[in-house]
């Protein structure tokens, strides 16, 4: 792990989200153009921002949100393909994200509760593999890039199916090795540098492979793997700087 990551790791996350908001009026302001669109808050720019933890990924961080290409693939999927931002629903965030976070809360329609051991966006303080809310309360239930971390994922698979609701569905996006069949874990791995090196990132537990869709299904969901870029021109996917091909883990329960 290299001296900058080290310190980063060592900044509590309140403090990261609050240098982080301070600085995106300035970079929204300072790379306005018109090459690249963030379909979150509807801006153009000339270029995005490189971001990656081990792997450097050019131009992918919007200026004005701080969205990644998974994050503007949500939003165009939700605009897209739902009635999210239009009917009423009950509404669980697992550890929000910020380019969603404010502009979920804003939607007079939703009843908007988000969760999370550590997260200071979180409403309520809680582990994901023991949720304290009731069976069957949550119309849509959003958990991405949180269940790499957890080490017994099946559990929390099956408390995200307990409380949604018959009919509801949620999107719950992992780090996803699409030339990988099967998911690599390993418990004895605890090194961060080494888990790093094999995960991904440090605090990373496995890496998922194409039965990951499979995992979602055991535990009774019915699982839609999307590629919405299908849909799309290379000139859109460009536009919005997305990863053509990407899927995006779509989860229904029967009713």
């Amino acid at each position: 792990m290299s001296f900058i990551k080290k310190i980063l790791n060592a900044v509590p996350r309140p403090l990261l989200i609050k240098i982080s908001g301070l600085a995106r009026p300035v970079l929204d302001l300072y790379y306005r153009g018109s090459r690249y669109t963030d379909p979150i808050n509807d801006k153009s720019y000339r270029k995005f921002l490189p971001y990656g933890y081990v792997n450097i990924r050019e131009n992918v961080l919007s200026p004005g949100t701080l969205s990644l290409e998974r994050h503007r693939l949500m939003w165009l999927y939700l605009q897209q393909k739902t009635d999210f931002f239009t009917k009423p629903a009950k509404v669980l965030h697992i550890a929000p994200e910020q380019a969603f976070y404010k502009r979920f809360k804003k939607l007079k329609k939703l009843d908007y509760i988000t969760a999370d051991l550590h997260s200071p966006l979180a409403d309520i303080k809680a582990d994901i593999t023991g949720l304290p809310f009731k069976d069957n309360e949550f119309d849509v239930i959003f958990c991405n890039h949180v269940l790499e971390h957890i080490p017994d994922d099946t559990k929390a698979i099956g408390e995200l199916y307990r409380v949604m609701k018959p009919g509801g569905f949620g999107i719950f996006q992992v780090p996803l090795d699409m030339n990988r069949q099967k998911t690599f874990q390993d418990d004895s791995i605890t090194d961060p540098d080494e888990r790093t090196r094999i995960f991904g990132q440090y605090d990373h537990v496995r890496v998922y492979g194409m039965d990951y869709f499979d995992r979602l299904k055991s535990s009774g969901f019915k699982v839609e793997p999307v590629d919405l870029t299908k849909t799309m021109s290379d000139a859109e996917i460009e536009k919005y700087r997305l990863v053509k091909g990407e899927l995006l883990p779509v989860v229904y329960k029967m009713k």
